[in-house]
């Protein structure tokens, strides 16, 4: 019986996290014939080579190893995934996420109801912050959280014919080389070419909480360049998305419009003390929140600003990149 869904993972380095995507896989509700495994072990220098050969070696998924000798960015690593696999549906999720136990059936459920007895489909699953990891949130951690159709499609948790991503060419590996954008980028050019999208809350993936700290959160801050192109391709997804037509986030519509306030000449500057105060207002709201109970509070404002003028820079600098205004 040949399977009639590929479930697609790119790894780097996430051993455990990897280990817990397996067994979420192992205890799948449709039966092990109907689905097969790829995992693409883009250069990983943990035990990620170790476990996927003891996986390999038990049998218990039909599961398809291949590895980069030198790392690639997951657009590369996920196009070999789907490539190689022969079933007719493709699932992509991440290696720091466990699905669900109904997550392949409700999927495989939600594309044929999504393509009307006949055709293609994307469909969006449910995604929230690991619950057992839960505890763990607040101003330094990252997860995911994906409550309905968001039109960002991360491949944490999305389903696609494999057809489509066949006619498409799959992700887009020259413009993007890192994750941010890659995913967005493959929906919104099957959207474009026609294919219907759906949302699946019965199909869903739990996402890893990760516990950054401060400095690599605002390292992380800087990785968003590339993803500024995705809106120079898609004006719907800009319509959609962006705050006012041109800001990626409202913090940095509020940012950006406090510098130029304080730009104003004499009493004008009044404008900008306004601005600055509803910014700082908005950043000790934030602090607030993720300060109960979690640490830091009116300690966190600082920080928040940083990472505002971080990413507000990094998003200027992609929007020159591409030649889209984006801030």
């Amino acid at each position: 019986m040949s399977a009639e869904i590929a479930v697609v993972a790119a790894t780097h380095n996430r051993c455990v996290r990897l280990a817990a995507l397996l067994d979420a896989l192992r205890a799948q509700t449709i039966g092990a014939e109907r689905f097969e495994v790829v995992i693409v072990d883009d250069a990983s220098s943990d035990g990620t080579r170790e476990l996927l050969a003891d996986a390999a070696q038990r049998g218990d998924l039909a599961l398809t190893v291949l590895r980069h000798d030198t790392s690639r960015g997951p657009a590369v690593a996920r196009n070999a995934g789907w490539r190689t696999a022969r079933a007719p549906l493709v699932a992509f999720t991440d290696d720091d996420c466990r699905p669900s136990p109904g997550w392949l059936e409700a999927g495989i459920r939600a594309l044929a109801a999504t393509a009307n007895g006949g055709g293609e489909a994307i469909v969006q699953g449910l995604t929230e912050p690991d619950p057992a990891e839960a505890h763990r949130l607040g101003p330094f951690t990252r997860s995911l959280n994906v409550p309905g159709l968001d039109h960002w499609y991360a491949t944490a948790n999305m389903f696609y014919w494999r057809a489509t991503l066949e006619r498409l060419g799959g992700f887009d590996e020259t413009t993007f080389s890192r994750p941010g954008g890659e995913d967005t980028d493959l929906a919104w050019r099957a959207i474009g070419d026609g294919v219907p999208t759906a949302f699946s809350e019965e199909a869903r993936v739990w996402h890893a909480v990760h516990e950054l700290g401060a400095l690599q959160r605002l390292r992380f801050a800087t990785r968003w360049d590339e993803t500024m192109a995705v809106f120079g391709r898609y004006p719907e997804l800009r319509r959609l998305t962006l705050i006012r037509g041109l800001f990626w986030k409202e913090s940095h519509y509020h940012l950006a419009r406090t510098l130029a306030g304080l730009l104003l000449p004499g009493r004008l500057r009044l404008i900008g003390a306004y601005f600055a105060y509803r910014y700082a207002l908005l950043l000790w709201r934030r602090a607030h929140w993720h300060g109960d109970g979690k640490g830091g509070g009116p300690l966190l404002v600082p920080y928040y600003l940083a990472e505002n003028v971080i990413e507000l820079a990094t998003a200027v600098r992609g929007a020159a990149r591409y030649r889209t205004p984006v801030l």
